[in-house]
């Protein structure tokens, strides 16, 4: 079942209500509240610019364990041989910015709305939203963002401008210690080479559901 959100009201209906593709609403708007009441709930965006607001549960999560990232021997000796620098919450416009350029085999234009870039903006202002950089030199080559819900990291976008530069900024992020849990939304061929997996919903609200309190 599909359901108007209430523009007045930042709650959402049960996600076990969703489709089977895992759309549950439409419509509301990209406040910081709503997001932030949403990425508790296991919901999140995930629309274009030629439709409203579509919000999404699926009912099965798309999501890597950190201790389970498979580090190819190419990506290790990258790591090793300190050919990127790394940083975070260095250039987190930046880096929302490329991802929403980047070109994506079999997508016409971008989900990453203007829109989409400025609600995120807002979160990273306020402490919720956070980027990985990674540098070559003085150029930004590669990296991702995300929301954290405490020990939880809901990702959002990577882009790669340098090969091995996206995968660079995963293997950080899960080294880091910070995370639990990468909440990778949707499944790609790509994320699940590097040891993603499918969950249930039941078992990834476990995690937020702990992580938010």
């Amino acid at each position: 079942m599909i359901f108007q959100l209430d523009p007045h009201d930042i709650r959402f209906p049960d996600p076990a209500l969703a489709e089977p593709d895992g759309l549950l609403a439409v419509g509301g708007d990209l406040t910081a509240a709503r997001l932030l009441e949403a990425y508790k709930q296991g919901i999140f965006p995930w629309y274009n610019d030629d439709t409203p607001i579509l919000w999404y549960s699926p009912h099965e999560r798309f999501v890597l364990f950190p201790d389970e990232l498979k580090i190819s021997k190419s990506l290790r000796r990258i790591i090793r041989s300190a050919h990127f620098d790394v940083s975070y919450d260095r250039a987190f416009t930046e880096v929302v910015a490329a991802c929403a350029s980047q070109p994506r085999t079999g997508q016409d234009g971008t989900w990453i709305t203007k829109d989409m870039q400025e609600a995120y903006i807002s979160l990273h202002a306020l402490g919720y939203a956070h980027a990985v950089e990674v540098w070559s030199g003085t150029k930004l080559v590669g990296g991702l963002y995300g929301v954290a819900i405490g020990h939880v990291f809901c990702g959002e976008s990577m882009f790669s401008s340098e090969a091995n530069a996206s995968k660079m900024a995963l293997a950080s992020l899960c080294q880091t210690g910070s995370h639990k849990l990468i909440d990778c939304q949707v499944y790609t061929d790509h994320l699940a080479s590097l040891g993603a997996r499918m969950i249930p919903r039941w078992q990834y609200m476990e995690y937020v559901t702990k992580s938010s309190h």
